[in-house]
């Protein structure tokens, strides 16, 4: 099954896809995204929606103190790393970025705590930019699809980034999360009906 083909079945499944994390600036979806590390979106914004009361702007995230951010995000596990890689990413768009989330990839990922999936979700959802962000969804899809055979996400990228056309890749990595989410689950996955059975790897 060739690119187009699998994108197309995408298309037909999840025409529309939406970022399911809840945010209103870059700098929310940013930190949005750092809370979701072995996390669901659906925790991060029962999460967030408390968070971002106080602590919404780089400003103020800044200035708090580790444990009250602890305290805050706990449920989103790791939150003694989250927690310190928030604080001091925030410190970093305050004092070297004018109070404002870099829109470049290098600045992104110069950031605390910033990595490449990181940096391409927000590149791709908050900035409008052509980018696909690897997460454990789109690495388990990708596997079972025969696209990669790998557990490193940065290869994964660089194995999509080379298959699919540019004009894709945003669009393709929200199809492949959803599709890994809801019907390519890792325990259990809801094989029937499913249009990539024939070259199905699991």
């Amino acid at each position: 099954m060739q690119a187009e083909e699998i994108k197309s079945h995408l298309n037909d499944l999840f025409p529309s896809p939406k970022c399911e994390l809840d945010y209103e600036t870059p700098f929310q979806l940013l930190i949005a995204v750092i809370l979701s590390a072995q996390c669901t979106d659906k925790r991060v914004n029962i999460v967030t929606k408390e968070l971002f009361k106080d602590y919404g702007t780089p400003e103020a995230m800044a200035k708090a103190s580790q444990e009250v951010i602890e305290d805050l995000i706990h449920s989103c596990g790791f939150y003694h790393n989250k927690a310190k890689n928030i604080i001091a990413c925030s410190k970093d768009i305050v004092e070297k970025h004018n109070g404002k989330v870099p829109e470049d990839f290098e600045g992104l990922c110069s950031l605390a705590g910033v990595g490449r999936k990181t940096a391409n979700v927000v590149t791709a959802e908050a900035f409008g930019g052509d980018a696909i962000a690897v997460d454990t969804h789109v690495l388990r899809v990708s596997n079972r699809l025969g696209l990669v055979k790998t557990d490193d996400p940065n290869k994964c990228e660089e194995v999509l980034r080379k298959v699919f056309p540019q004009k894709y890749w945003s669009e393709l990595h929200l199809q492949m999360v959803h599709f890994g989410r809801y019907k390519c689950k890792s325990q259990n996955p809801d094989c029937k009906d499913c249009p990539f059975s024939g070259i199905c790897k699991k």
